[in-house]
């Protein structure tokens, strides 16, 4: 398998497929780089070359103990764009993987990359805080923690199963393929990266981040989202980008990458070809 290693000695897979202009894809929590597969097979078609890892201690990179924050993240993703030298990069992010793609292009620069897509993402900041009255209050995500440690298992069956793809929703048809996908994909990776990887995705605080990128950045994400609420995250990281472009998708989940590939991957070409 693919791999490189990090400087604090992590192994870290990725796939690289195709060739082209580059577009570097970040997975959301607790997932895998298989959870873009709709969107490498699409694109690699299209004549682009697509990469996606799995990040440290999630999927088949290594179950490590300690660096479950966004510094990692970005450093990881960082250290994979200089191993392949990438140049003139697309970063695409769902969820956490979209706190990556923006902690990165403001931590490293902006060399490297052309433009970046982030869905359904974390920033600016999930947790509610006096300057963020909007947030979720840090209650609910200790919950998430409680629940990871009471039953992975459990959890990550009941997760996709309802809020994550909106089949809790009237009227929806749950698939169970792709609830199991989830599961299988979630159970691949590490306990500890998961519980840490809480905090991660919900007290970092993206703010300064999204107002140093210069590059253009599409931001999607669904108004039924039930994981990060559409109202506190993507129009407030539109407006701090200084070229951001709002997408919204009425009545979209927070796993529209997966259920309305069709209309994600379209959105995400006509941008790329701008």
């Amino acid at each position: 398998m693919p791999t490189i290693t990090t400087k604090d000695g992590v192994e870290i897979f990725y796939k690289d497929w195709g060739s082209g202009q580059p577009i570097v894809f970040s997975h959301g929590w607790p997932l895998s780089a298989d959870d873009w597969d709709a969107q490498m097979l699409f694109f690699v078609t299209h004549g682009y070359r697509v990469i996606a890892h799995d990040r440290r201690g999630h999927g088949r990179s290594t179950q490590v103990a300690n660096g479950h924050d966004m510094d990692h993240y970005a450093d990881d993703l960082a250290a994979l764009t200089a191993h392949l030298d990438l140049k003139n990069a697309i970063h695409v992010g769902h969820s956490t993987g979209g706190g990556e793609v923006v902690h990165y292009i403001a931590r490293h620069g902006e060399s490297r990359v052309a433009k970046a897509a982030i869905l359904s993402a974390v920033p600016p900041l999930m947790v509610q805080t006096p300057a963020n009255p909007g947030g979720l209050p840090k209650s609910v995500f200790d919950g998430l923690q409680a629940q990871l440690a009471a039953s992975r298992t459990q959890f990550y069956r009941d997760l996709p199963a309802g809020p994550f793809y909106g089949y809790n929703r009237p009227g929806a048809k749950p698939s169970e393929a792709v609830i199991q996908n989830w599961w299988r994909q979630g159970m691949m990776g590490g306990a500890k990266a998961h519980y840490d990887g809480i905090v991660a995705f919900s007290q970092t605080d993206f703010t300064e981040d999204l107002k140093k990128i210069t590059v253009p950045v599409l931001v999607m994400h669904g108004d039924d989202d039930q994981i990060v609420p559409y109202a506190d995250s993507a129009p407030l990281s539109a407006k701090l980008l200084k070229k951001g472009i709002l997408k919204t998708y009425k009545g979209f989940p927070h796993g529209m990458p997966t259920t309305h590939a069709e209309t994600i991957n379209a959105d995400l070409l006509a941008f790329f070809k701008e």
